[in-house]
């Protein structure tokens, strides 16, 4: 039996990929990390553990911060050919906008961290909501090819399915 605190335990939800919903708060963003340094690890992709705990983090810390939501998914999978994706997903609609942030500012770079590290990211906008994901290439390239990102605010791509 799980306690008041625990979450649930993650779902295998069929190609290779995992599942979990968590409270919408910060402390979410460790079991998020657990979760993908398993799937990972497991798929023999432990290369891509350090960008996957990244970029958790970074999806994470934005539902919490933007998405005044009690509950989000995180959700990893294997899926077609060389790639591994990893999502957020939360009830807001909100639109998830890169912010070009000055040197001083303590937060705002998490879009373009996820960009300058991806192969690619987007939002799939739902009637419920909306999942931020990011792909990451399981073999290849060593780092995304946005890699001016961090200088940049492009290389977003939306999609309405």
């Amino acid at each position: 039996m799980l306690s008041a605190n625990e979450p649930p335990a993650p779902h295998a939800i069929g190609a290779p990929g995992y599942s979990q919903t968590l409270p919408c708060e910060e402390e979410s963003a460790v079991r998020a990390r657990q979760l993908v340094n398993a799937a990972l690890s497991t798929w023999g992709l432990c290369h891509l553990v350090d960008a996957g705990i990244l970029i958790i983090s970074e999806l994470v810390a934005n539902a919490v911060r933007h998405s005044g939501r009690d509950f989000l998914r995180v959700i990893v999978v294997r899926s077609e050919g060389d790639r591994v994706r990893l999502a957020v997903s939360d009830k807001s609609r909100s639109k998830p906008i890169p912010q070009r942030p000055d040197g001083d500012m303590e937060t705002g770079r998490g879009l373009l961290i996820i960009g300058a590290v991806a192969h690619e990211w987007g939002v799939d906008y739902r009637s419920w909501g909306k999942v931020v994901w990011v792909d990451l290439l399981a073999q290849g390239e060593e780092h995304g090819p946005h890699q001016d990102a961090l200088h940049t605010a492009e290389g977003n791509h939306q999609s309405n399915d």
